[in-house]
């Protein structure tokens, strides 16, 4: 909490407010100071606010004219140039300031002679210019630097957002592809079994449309939907397949991105149960506890299959798509791995929340 106020109070307070306080404390500070040595504190102030009155432009032609139109534009050896060249300029009229005004104001008591133009004496009043040019710039730069570190900030957000958004529409065409095949195949073989498909189709397709569109949805939706998914693919594959799947402290008590869980367990059902691999099975194992999830999703594989059919279970679109989420959702909170053996693929994915 305390951060947002802070950026608040300096970014959002009225320009003008902060630059009157500045100059108000930069007048006392200094009038107070040397005021003190010998206790004419009333007198040190007023030659502050005449010093001021030189230091004033010289500050606000560095702010506005020589770091826009070269510093911030990395033209540096340009910027150090100008602002040597504005500093002599600015104590040369710090000194006839001095020479005109202030002493015969101040101290008109006191003897001085000296020539007008005194380079000595004009190098030394650039004491009074480069101090408070100097805080000036490191203000401005510090500014400068943080709001461009927001802006690069909020970039990399949107990317991610927009990034994040285009692999999530991508799992939704990828899933119903899948499940209108199965429908499909169902209706060549006119089987009893596809006006329930198609119902729990339409069930899947509500959650996916609707409830899928919060950034996080509880994990027992999310369990829900993965069974509902079983339950289609049952239909499809009958006895041939055989699914064992087991949940481990099933209270949705926790939140998770949606569609996290499902395209692991879909590429095990797309790679598992080939028509060329007997006895096809997948088993499911997913177990909730201490703040962390872990999900175990491992099928058999045909003895048979080429190198290209390894590749694709790794790299297939719903294993690369779920990966690059993973990536930004939960950044150095996940771990995920793929063991192949000679008859299975498994696939092992740990969740930090």
């Amino acid at each position: 909490m305390a951060k947002p106020r802070l950026e608040k109070l300096l970014f959002e307070t009225p320009r003008l407010i902060w630059h009157l306080v500045f100059w108000a404390v930069f007048i006392l500070f200094f009038g107070i100071l040397y005021g003190s040595f010998e206790e004419e504190y009333g007198k040190q102030i007023a030659v502050q606010a005449t010093y001021a009155l030189v230091q004033i432009p010289a500050v606000y032609v560095t702010l506005y004219v020589l770091m826009p139109k070269l510093l911030f534009k990395g033209r540096y050896s340009e910027f150090f140039l100008w602002l040597i060249l504005l500093i002599i300029c600015f104590a040369t009229l710090s000194w006839f300031e001095y020479l005109f005004f202030q002493h015969p104001f101040f101290w008109p008591d006191d003897p001085f002679d000296t020539p007008v133009f005194n380079l000595g004496k004009i190098l030394k009043a650039v004491n009074t210019i480069y101090p408070i040019v100097a805080i000036a710039v490191v203000f401005k730069w510090f500014k400068y630097w943080y709001k461009e570190q927001k802006k690069n900030q909020q970039l990399v957000e949107d990317k991610l957002e927009a990034e994040l958004k285009f692999l999530k529409s991508q799992i939704h065409p990828h899933f119903l592809f899948n499940t209108l095949n199965n429908l499909y195949a169902l209706t060549l073989k006119q089987s009893k079994d596809a006006p329930e498909v198609v119902l729990k189709l339409s069930d899947l397709l509500n959650y996916m449309l609707y409830e899928c569109n919060a950034d996080k949805v509880p994990l027992s939706k999310e369990i829900a939907l993965v069974k509902d998914y079983i339950e289609l693919e049952k239909i499809r594959y009958g006895e041939r397949l055989n699914i064992n799947m087991t949940v481990n402290n099933e209270n949705g008590d926790e939140s998770v991105a949606p569609l996290m869980i499902l395209p692991f367990v879909e590429n095990a059902f797309k790679h598992g149960a080939s028509e060329e691999i007997e006895d096809s099975w997948i088993s499911i194992d997913l177990s909730l506890k201490h703040k962390g999830l872990t999900l175990k999703v491992e099928n058999s594989k045909s003895n048979n299959a080429e190198s290209e059919d390894r590749f694709a279970y790794k790299e297939g679109i719903g294993l690369k798509n779920v990966k690059r989420r993973l990536e930004i959702l939960y950044p150095e909170k996940h771990e995920l791995n793929i063991h192949e053996s000679s008859d299975s693929f498994l696939v092992v994915l740990k969740l930090n929340f």
